[in-house]
């Protein structure tokens, strides 16, 4: 059986599409993502678990950015 971590992240501050960008860009350098969404304001991750709530929001502090919340869940993968 094999798992998947979604993680959701809000980010406040984000106010244009290059902020979009930034935060996306950052989020490259983290191991184990298999997709990231970022929209203004927010982000959702997918990962097989190596990408750590420290690790995403170091990451993020890289672009210029705070997390101000982290939801973690885990997934099934069929």
């Amino acid at each position: 059986m094999l798992w998947a971590m979604i993680t959701r992240l809000a980010i406040p501050g984000m106010m244009s599409t290059h902020c979009v960008t930034a935060v996306f860009t950052a989020l490259t350098a983290v191991e184990g993502i298999a997709r990231a969404d970022v929209v203004i304001g927010r982000a959702t991750i997918e990962h097989d678990g190596r990408a750590t709530a420290g690790a995403l929001r170091a990451a993020i502090a890289v672009a210029g950015y705070e997390v101000a919340e982290i939801v973690e869940e885990r997934r099934r993968l069929v």
